[in-house]
């Protein structure tokens, strides 16, 4: 008991509206579903659970994340609860006591009971149709502030584990993990290859489709490794786990589920650091980068391309540092900074043809391609359009590039090189040439999951205006109109390119 309120869990108690008898009730009926009818909370230890940090003890934290999961429809864990024993419950910043937020970073050995207890409360969530819509972003500035030291140390497998007499023994892992068990050589392989499926799917269809199928994947590779395998096969198993989150991150980024995105981002970097690669851990954060620029925060992603650089080491390839800059320079865009921003994809660009992608390339960095740098420059100069019109040209230019490299695989890819050049196009006064590649765009959009396409599409039509007497852009603006999603927009989520 520290004796000092439970904050985190105050706040959530407040959003979920019970009274703290109510809650009690409601701890011992899920206890007794989940097999625990000897559990017996009544009202004075759910105050002292808020009001005086105490913990309680298993399996109360689990009954309580599992509670405010389906109350407050997103994923609750026992961290975001305050509720875990190694650290301090819940006091935020100001009280007097500096946390960083969400209990970022973890204690090593809890990355594997953070990853599969997060998982199992997502598909959970997803087999009750319910969305991540109630939490709220963390900025840039505060992950990466929490990160700093912990990504800069150097990661040591060996000294984070356990020293255990028995190899087989498991150490909990969380609610809702499958039922896994160590794997040897053949098995981490297959894990690998699957990856690249994964990765073939979600460049094709977008995330909404597969999105459940990565997480019961990591979910699966989380009880894996609750297990002490030996050194080499663990790390191969952090690898796959640090894929694997990243690709259900940019899922659930693709399909408008951006805190629970924000978290597989934070996972994924922790599991990669865990497998001694700070580059992956490096790549994981530019991805909530990326996810901040969309949702026009650049300011925080621009923090977070600074831990990503600075935490990758020095085994960083020229190639992903090029994809690094082109991030960061799609950031300065979105803030009106061309010449910052010009100078960023200078740099970007002399990196990238210096590297040689050849075997040494990891396997997350090989699909950063010659038309993947061509696509992110016209990102940028169309952003910076925005402000000045003179780089619209620019962005013609390269996604025309882009275009030209694309193949078949990567449609998701192909619809935003087109949303780019027809935004392009709209900004330097070229109308017919906007509405040729947007009706490019529409027409692949149908069969795309990707919520971010339609995104895009929302700013692009709103460039149509100026044109709108136009008939062939009238007929546009109205075949728009109908194709766009109905469903609400969430506050706030919108995008800036």
């Amino acid at each position: 008991m520290s004796g000092q309120p439970n904050t985190r869990l105050a706040d959530l108690f407040g959003l979920a509206g019970w009274s703290k008898g109510e809650l009690a009730r409601l701890v011992n009926r899920q206890a007794a579903a989940m097999g625990h009818p000897q559990l017996a909370t009544d009202t004075s230890r759910v105050r002292r659970w808020i009001d005086t940090g105490e913990i309680p003890r298993d399996p109360v934290p689990r009954v309580l994340a599992v509670l405010f999961t389906e109350r407050l429809g997103r994923v609750v864990t026992i961290e975001d609860l305050g509720l875990v024993r190694h650290g301090r419950a819940g006091k935020r910043q100001g009280d007097g006591i500096d946390e960083h937020p969400d209990g970022v970073p973890w204690a090593p050995e809890r990355t594997a009971a953070v990853l599969t207890e997060f998982t199992g409360m997502d598909l959970m969530l997803n087999r009750r149709g319910l969305v991540g819509a109630g939490a709220a972003l963390a900025a840039g500035s505060t992950l990466s502030s929490a990160m700093y030291d912990w990504l800069h140390t150097d990661p040591a497998l060996t000294a984070d584990a356990p020293v255990l007499d028995d190899p087989l023994h498991a150490d909990p892992a969380g609610f809702d993990r499958y039922e896994a068990a160590p794997v040897g050589s053949e098995e981490v392989e297959e894990l690998e290859c699957s990856v690249g499926v994964f990765r073939a799917w979600d460049a094709a269809r977008g995330g909404g489709l597969h999105r459940k199928a990565v997480v019961g994947q990591l979910n699966e590779v989380g009880g894996m490794l609750a297990y002490h395998h030996p050194p080499h096969l663990q790390r191969r198993l952090w690898g796959v786990a640090a894929n694997l989150a990243v690709l259900a991150g940019w899922m659930s980024h693709d399909v408008g589920l951006e805190p629970t995105a924000q978290k597989y981002f934070v996972i994924a970097a922790h599991a990669a650091r865990e497998g001694g690669d700070r580059p992956r851990a490096g790549e994981a954060l530019s991805r909530a980068a990326r996810q901040m620029v969309h949702l026009g925060r650049p300011d925080d992603a621009l923090h977070l391309m600074k831990l990503a650089q600075s935490g990758s080491g020095d085994g960083l390839q020229p190639r992903t540092k090029a994809m690094f800059h082109t991030i960061e320079a799609w950031a300065q865009a979105a803030m009106g900074k061309g010449q910052a921003m010009r100078r960023t994809l200078g740099r970007a660009e002399d990196l990238f043809v210096s590297d040689r992608l050849d075997a040494r390339t990891p396997d997350w960095m090989q699909t950063f391609k010659d038309e993947d740098l061509y696509g992110m420059q016209a990102l940028a100069y169309r952003t910076l359009a925005e402000f000045d019109a003179s780089a619209a040209p620019h962005a013609q230019y390269y996604a025309e590039k882009a275009l030209a490299l694309r193949v078949d695989g990567r449609e998701r890819s192909k619809i935003f090189d087109h949303l780019s050049m027809a935004s392009a196009c709209f900004i330097a006064d070229d109308p017919e040439q906007a509405d040729r590649y947007a009706r490019l765009a529409l027409m692949s959009m149908g069969s795309n999951s990707s919520r971010r396409t339609w995104d895009r599409l929302r700013e692009m039509y709103r460039l149509t205006a100026e044109y709108a007497d136009f008939p062939e852009i009238s007929r546009l603006r109205e075949e728009i109109r109908l194709a766009l999603p109905k469903q609400p927009r969430a506050k706030g989520d919108s995008t800036q390119a």
